[in-house]
């Protein structure tokens, strides 16, 4: 049975372009944030035993309705269909430097990468994917960087702890004495 509170919420989910805290949801019905939780973990766990095509995640302090995983190859096609701006490699190696590392200085996300990264560290931000959080308290005192909520919430993780682990993502020794075959200049 539908009650009114989650009828409001659910409005209120919908309505959201961000991630929308118990607390908060809490005080728009003034209920207990506890009572909110609750009513927030049910309607999760329902969408998900009936198969939605919609899933509630909690991410990056709050709450958020998502499309379900299983849809992906039509969501592409959908989304391809429609012209949007992407991330270059180079960003998308940024990207993931600062979400492994951070927080981390230009010069050290340069050291990184062996190339100057100024200009790709300020389209993430500009595309909100990447904050500054502060300066370091070496030389200089450069400005440290770190993923954003937003990262966060697009990748629909509550924290850069959720990310896989890199090795999941490194070849094999096998794999790397066959790249350096073929990258040596002797080859």
């Amino acid at each position: 049975m539908v009650t009114p509170e989650r009828k409001i919420i659910e409005a209120i989910l919908l309505l959201a372009d961000e991630p929308v805290a118990a607390r908060l949801i809490g005080e728009v019905l003034e209920r207990p944030k506890s009572e909110i939780e609750a009513i927030l973990g049910g309607l999760a766990e329902e969408y998900r035993d009936e198969d939605r095509g919609f899933v509630l995640r909690e991410v990056a302090g709050g709450w958020r309705l998502y499309t379900d995983p299983e849809c992906a190859p039509w969501l592409e096609n959908f989304v391809t269909r429609h012209t949007h701006s992407r991330l270059t490699g180079a960003a998308l190696e940024v990207l993931a430097i600062v979400a492994y590392r951070g927080p981390i200085s230009r010069v050290q996300i340069a050291d990184i990468r062996g190339v100057d990264s100024d200009g790709v560290v300020k389209t993430l931000e500009q595309r909100s994917l990447i904050v500054d959080v502060g300066h370091d308290t070496g030389p200089g005192s450069p400005v440290l960087f770190r993923v954003s909520d937003e990262f966060l919430e697009r990748m629909g993780l509550r924290s850069v702890d959720e990310l896989p682990p890199l090795r999941e993502f490194m070849p094999d020794a096998e794999a790397v004495e066959e790249m350096e075959l073929k990258l040596s200049p002797n080859a």
